[in-house]
C-alpha cells in the first residue's frame, strides 16, 4: 500500500528522516515551525526542514497555531492518511493525530520509555548511557508515552556529542521509519505498550544550563560539555567575560583546587570537585573557536587570579 504522508519537523535531525520518506514517493506535504527572528538584527531565518522541502518542490505550511479549520483543510486537500513527525517542537493536539486514517507516529530518539521528553540526545550523554537508539512510536495525548512499533539501539561512542549522536540517529531513524511503515499500515506489526514504570524523562533545554560548576566532578562536567555542543554550550566566568568550552577531557596529571586554573601541555585546564579538566578547545570573547593552545597565546592572565 502506498501511504499518503504529512510530514512535520523542523531541526537538523528531521532532515534524513524527511529525504528517505520523499526517496520513497510517499510524502504529499510538509508542516514545519514558522520562520524566525535571530540575531542582532533579527533577520527572519527558516528551519531547515522548510529549505530542504523547497528543495525537494513539496508543499510546505508554516502555521503559527493549530487551529483545526486550517489544519484539517492541509490533511484533507493532500489525503493524507499518516502523520509522521520528528523533532516538530509543539505537541499536537488530539484530534489532529485521530484525523488520518492510520493516525500519528513518532520518530523519537532515545529507547521508550527511556528519556521521554524535548531532550532525549543530550539525556543519553549527561548520564554516560552506553547505549541508546530511535523508537517508531504510534502518538496519543500523552508525552512520548504511545505504543512501541519497533526500536534500534546503537553504541554512544566515546566523545560523542549532541551533534554527532544526533546524526548518527536521525538516519537510523530514517532507515528504521522506512522498514516500519508499510508493515504497520498493512498491519503487520503488534504495538506494545510502555511499562510506565521504566519510564524516565528529560526537560527542555536553556541557555543558562550550560553554566560549568566546577564544584561538580570532572567526569560530570566533560560530559555536560559534550552534551550542550551544539547548543547551548558550555560556559564560565573568566576575565570578567565568558569563556565558552566545547571540548574538554578529564585529567590527574596537575592538581587544582575547584575553579583554580592551570595548565598542563600547554593547554589551559580548570580544577574541579575530583580531578582537572583540560580545556582543548575554546571560544574566547568576541572571537571565533580556537584550539586550548592558540587560546593560552593571547591569554596572558590565565593564571593570574
Amino acid at each position: 500500500m502506498h501511504p499518503q504522508v504529512l510530514f512535520m519537523g523542523s531541526s537538523e535531525f528531521s532532515v534524513p528522516i524527511l529525504k528517505q520518506l520523499n526517496a520513497e514517493n510517499w510524502i504529499n506535504a510538509v508542516i514545519t515551525q514558522p520562520d524566525k527572528p535571530t540575531g542582532r538584527g533579527k533577520k527572519l531565518e527558516s528551519p531547515v526542514v522548510k529549505n530542504t522541502a523547497a528543495l525537494l518542490r513539496l508543499p510546505i505550511y508554516q502555521p503559527g497555531k493549530m487551529s483545526r479549520e486550517e489544519i484539517s483543510s492541509i490533511l484533507d486537500n493532500h489525503d493524507i492518511d499518516l502523520i509522521v513527525v520528528a523533532a516538530y517542537g509543539k505537541i499536537l493536539p488530539v484530534w489532529m493525530l485521530d484525523y488520518p486514517k492510520f493516525g500519528a507516529l513518532n520518530v523519537h530518539a532515545s529507547l521508550l520509555p527511556r528519556w521521554r521528553g524535548a531532550s532525549p540526545i543530550q539525556a543519553a550523554i549527561l548520564h554516560g548511557d552506553p547505549y541508546t537508539g530511535v523508537t517508531i512510536m504510534i502518538m496519543d495525548e500523552g508525552l512520548d508515552t504511545g505504543d512501541i512499533l519497533s526500536q534500534e539501539s546503537l553504541t554512544v561512542s566515546t566523545g560523542e556529542t549532541a551533534e554527532s549522536l544526533s546524526e548518527k540517529l536521525a538516519h537510523l531513524g530514517a532507515k528504521l521509519l522506512s522498514q516500519t511503515i508499510v508493515r504497520f499500515i498493512e498491519g503487520k506489526i503488534i504495538p506494545q505498550k510502555q511499562n510506565p514504570e521504566e519510564a524516565t524523562m528529560t526537560q527542555m533545554i536553556r541557555k543558562e544550563d550550560g553554566r560549568l560548576n566546577f564544584q561538580e566532578p570532572a567526569e560530570i562536567l566533560e560530559r555536560k560539555i559534550r552534551a550542550y555542543n551544539p547548543w547551548p554550550i558550555c560556559f564560565f566566568d573568566w576575565d570578567s567575560e565568558t569563556l565558552r568550552i566545547y571540548e574538554a577531557e578529564v585529567t590527574s596529571e596537575i592538581s587544582l583546587q575547584p575553579y583554580e586554573r592551570g595548565v598542563i601541555k600547554k593547554y589551559p585546564c580548570v580544577g574541579t570537585g575530583t580531578d582537572s579538566l583540560l580545556l582543548r578547545s575554546v571560544q574566547p570573547p568576541g572571537r571565533s573557536k580556537m584550539d586550548g593552545r592558540s587560546f593560552l597565546n593571547g591569554a596572558k592572565n590565565w593564571l593570574v587570579s
